[in-house]
């Protein structure tokens, strides 16, 4: 195989607001993301396809919105016969891996195990040691489940664990499958034996066999922080003082003109029963009244976790430039969607796109053919991922991809690709609906089958403290973002079928 063909290597986060990087906020610490940023191009204006895991993350790989694959929603299953970006590169003759976060699959295995991501399956060792199925495009892939101390914690991280010696894993985990019931903040995991030193070691290992070898690769290292709980190990959880931290809340009065939802999050008791059609967890919908001094404390440890993550995200590209691959290697990182840590009075996630949830991190570096150094407004989104990774590949673009081409953007070679995003979620059918269509300026959002919705401007507002919607002198603007939401939902139909005849 030609040694000059490009890689990819694809590193991201879980949960990570859009400014938690130090070259954009001087409250944290995150040298390797920075020096990623110095040596490539940042992007201010990236956006994930849902603001949830699962619906980005099945975006990432299929080129393609939640709506057209299919797992719409955590929960859902993204089918394990949809054609992948995996699947291409495979073809091509590269190799394939994944090492981390997955959460694409709840499928069915038997009537003793209902899915790959449910206990026992999960801590069943023997299981995951022999398991071998075909795995969404990958070749080789290592799987964890848990963020932090959630006892999901089992498959080839536990494995990993085992094999380094630490056979009392399970005192470091939650309940079920482990046996502790009360961390808080300080995780009393060693931290030789985290996810991302597990990681970073099983990444920085493939990129050796590659390397070896002469092996072309599209490697995702997939990392679990800094999602909550609020979690990470020695010296990490007292890396950042709360008190010198700046604690962001909501601003009397800003929800007067927004829908009911967003008001009920700050009341003591909100009944949400009206949008349940279902008996699954809602996302956000509850109160999201909280302590500013505990918020603080929060607020210091998703720092530390997003600190501890740099270290090791900073060990896999030390790996890839030693091996002398980073000229030959597309690099990319980003989250797959954001996070609320008091903006608005939110906290977590749920179905309020601001960009503080739907924004995210964004950084592509190539030495000599990435800018470096360079700070872009282009507008980005994740479904863009797959067909972009193949074009720079020189690999062509499925037809079923909706996503557009961003390699030309990210070589410098044009200004921008988009000029919208389009941002879904569909967590409750029927109560729980909305899409987004973003601009150079405005921000609109629509509900389905209310009258109700959000109409910002970006540029005199970039807080997104005042909702437009209901503003009769924005009636025009309004109407005018209506129309280019329904336009970017129609652009984003995939040609599945390219026409090849006149009759």
């Amino acid at each position: 195989m030609p040694s000059d063909r490009q890689n990819v290597l694809f590193i991201s986060s879980d949960q990570q607001h859009w400014n938690t990087l130090g070259c954009l906020n001087p409250e944290i610490q995150t040298p390797s993301l920075d020096r990623l940023a110095a040596e490539g191009t940042l992007y201010n204006r990236a956006y994930c396809p849902n603001p949830t895991c699962t619906p980005t993350r099945s975006s990432i790989i299929t080129g393609q919105y939640p709506s057209q694959h299919g797992a719409y929603s955590l929960g859902t299953q993204l089918s394990p016969t949809a054609h992948t970006v995996g699947d291409d590169f495979r073809e091509a003759g590269y190799r394939t891996a994944l090492i981390g976060k997955a959460h694409f699959q709840q499928n069915k295995q038997s009537e003793e195990y209902p899915s790959l991501e449910a206990t026992p399956l999960l801590q069943d060792l023997d299981f995951w040691r022999s398991y071998d199925k075909p795995f969404y495009g990958f070749e080789t892939y290592e799987l964890a489940r848990n963020h932090a101390d959630e006892g999901l914690v089992g498959q080839h991280y536990a494995i990993w664990m085992e094999e380094k010696g630490f056979k009392d894993w399970r005192e470091c985990f939650r309940e079920p499958g482990g046996t502790n019931k009360a961390q808080h903040h300080t995780w009393n995991i060693p931290e030789e034996f985290h996810y991302s030193t597990w990681i970073a070691e099983r990444s920085c290992a493939l990129l050796e066999q590659y390397a070896e070898k002469g092996e072309n690769f599209f490697l995702w290292p997939s990392f679990f922080d800094p999602h909550p709980p609020y979690l990470v190990p020695q010296p990490w959880d007292t890396m950042y003082e709360p008190d010198s931290l700046t604690v962001p809340s909501v601003v009397e009065g800003e929800h007067d003109a927004n829908p009911p939802h967003f008001q009920m999050t700050q009341m003591p008791n909100p009944d949400f029963s009206a949008y349940r059609t279902t008996d699954y967890t809602l996302h956000g919908f509850h109160s999201h009244l909280h302590d500013r001094d505990k918020l603080a404390k929060d607020i210091a440890i998703y720092y530390g976790m997003t600190s501890l993550m740099d270290k090791y995200i900073g060990q896999i590209v030390s790996k890839l430039d030693e091996l002398g691959l980073a000229e030959n290697t597309l690099l990319v990182y980003t989250s797959d969607h954001g996070h609320f840590f008091g903006q608005h009075g939110l906290t977590a996630k749920g179905a309020f796109h601001y960009d503080d949830v739907i924004r995210v991190p964004f950084i592509a570096r190539q030495p000599g053919r990435v800018p470096a150094g360079k700070r872009s407004d282009a507008l980005q989104s994740l479904v863009d991922m797959a067909p972009s990774f193949l074009s720079a590949c020189d690999l062509d673009v499925p037809y079923s991809m909706s996503g557009v081409d961003q390699s030309r953007v990210w070589y410098g070679e044009e200004e921008k690709a988009r000029d919208w995003v389009l941002v879904e979620n569909r967590h409750e059918p029927d109560t729980i609906h909305l899409k987004t269509c973003v601009d150079d300026r405005y921000k609109i959002t629509a509900y389905y089958n209310q009258d109700y919705g959000e109409l910002f401007d970006l540029q005199e507002d970039p807080n997104e403290l005042e909702n437009l919607w209901d503003r009769r002198d924005c009636a025009h603007l309004k109407q005018e973002m209506l129309l280019r939401l329904i336009s970017a939902d129609w652009g984003s139909e995939p040609l599945y079928m390219p026409r090849v005849s006149g009759a």
